[in-house]
């Protein structure tokens, strides 16, 4: 029963043309939790300075949502990450013996 895309794939048969498709998913797995990290700081950001900016109404709300939201945006983007390292290291597991 395949989990992800990745379970397919027989370690055994990669090709340099595969390791170097692999070695550009990794690289891309980084920039997207590097974005959700991005993001995830970013409305941390906005909800402090809406919280410690203004003293009453809808914007205190804003900025209560916008940490909220940046925590769950974080947790949210470092879980995919982490996943999707899993999924890459299981199609890579035997064919590399050294690491780069």
């Amino acid at each position: 029963m395949a989990d992800g895309p990745y379970e397919k794939i027989d370690p055994s048969k990669l090709i340099l043309r595969d390791e170097l498709a692999i070695d550009r998913t990794v690289l891309a797995n980084e920039r997207t939790v590097l974005a959700y990290s991005r993001t995830a700081l970013t409305l941390l950001i906005a909800g402090v300075s809406f919280l410690h900016i203004v003293a009453t109404g809808y914007l205190r709300v804003i900025g209560a949502l916008c940490l909220h939201a940046g925590v769950l945006v974080g947790v949210f983007g470092w879980l995919r990450f982490a996943r999707m390292k899993r999924q890459i290291e299981s199609a890579r597991k035997g064919t590399r013996t050294e690491e780069t």
